[in-house]
């Protein structure tokens, strides 16, 4: 399978990253389990998560997907086989949250706790911190790689002006650089890192983790309607989409979907790994079975026609 780079650090990946917030959340520990050996099966060894997934489940406190990779990881023993991202940032309680040099601190060791792990290969901020300097946080980042904690450091919901601020901060200091970037980009969600964000990662090298991959499952093409709402507990977050650049973009899949003989979401996530600068999409699934259309993605090779079909459905100019 084609290895990307995470932008400079000589860190190695498949093109898909696959989204750990399903661990704790709308998947237990069994499933999790079986889930993590089949992406190991298929080469697939780069998956994503945060100290806060999935807080927001009622009885969780954060730190649930952490531990179940980590319990994963002892039973597997094959840590040096998988590359772990995490993030530090959102809050896990009214005292823990930021990037400040403390809770930064703090914060890794309680990830590398439920990890069972003595080092992670990508730490991220989880979103920027305008109350902290950026040089204490980028600091804390430096002395969590140069103690073996962290090999590379990457960002994530950061504006184009702040990335900058960074890299510079990290140029004058002789700190470690945000090697990689995690926003939301997908078919639908286009513009926001399209204007500033691609060209600033191109210009720099620095590797793209697009989050929310699927539009929240819109761009799975099982949601046409409010009455599909109730397919999954994301179904909500799906309205925004339902409008006529939606309905164009899903009809453009239908159409590469059957010249691929490929489910749209398959195709959806291979538009992304086709595009310049992408060097991972993320995205979840609930059961071994639904693995098999992020598989097919690594595996499809959409033509020229394929691709300007849908780059014209979802253009937001």
């Amino acid at each position: 399978m084609k290895k990307n780079s995470l932008g400079s650090s000589g860190i190695e990946v498949p093109p898909f990253a696959f989204g750990g917030n399903v661990f704790g959340w709308t998947i237990d520990e069994n499933t999790s389990f079986q889930i993590l050996d089949a992406l190991m099966d298929a080469g697939l060894n780069f998956i994503d998560t945060a100290d806060v997934y999935s807080k927001w489940v009622p009885g969780n406190k954060g730190g649930e997907s952490e531990t179940i990779i980590g319990n994963w990881i002892k039973k597997s023993g094959n840590r040096d086989k998988v590359i772990i991202a995490t993030k530090v940032g959102m809050e896990m309680a009214h005292d823990k949250k930021g990037l400040s040099k403390t809770w930064i601190k703090q914060a890794v060791e309680d990830s590398l706790k439920r990890l069972q792990t003595d080092y992670i290969d990508l730490y991220q901020s989880h979103k920027d911190d305008a109350d902290t300097p950026m040089e204490e946080t980028l600091a804390a980042f430096n002395d969590l790689v140069k103690e073996g904690k962290v090999r590379a450091i990457g960002t994530s919901n950061m504006s184009a002006q702040r990335l900058l601020v960074a890299l510079k901060t990290s140029k004058e200091h002789g700190f470690p650089s945000y090697q990689t970037l995690q926003p939301l980009y997908n078919l639908y969600d286009r513009e926001s890192f399209e204007q500033e964000l691609e060209p600033l990662c191109q210009e720099h090298n620095i590797g793209v983790i697009s989050y929310s991959s699927l539009a929240s499952g819109f761009l799975t093409g099982k949601y046409r309607s409010e009455a599909d709402f109730n397919k999954s507990k994301r179904g909500q977050g799906i309205s925004k989409y339902l409008n006529d650049r939606g309905f164009k973009i899903l009809k453009a899949l239908d159409e590469v979907s059957a010249e691929s003989n490929a489910s749209p979401a398959a195709v959806s996530l291979a538009w992304l790994m086709h595009r310049p600068g992408i060097t991972a999409p993320i995205a979840s699934a609930t059961s071994v079975n639904q693995l098999q259309d992020i598989i097919k993605a690594t595996e499809l090779n959409l033509d020229t026609e394929a691709i300007h079909k849908l780059n014209t459905a979802s253009a937001w100019e």
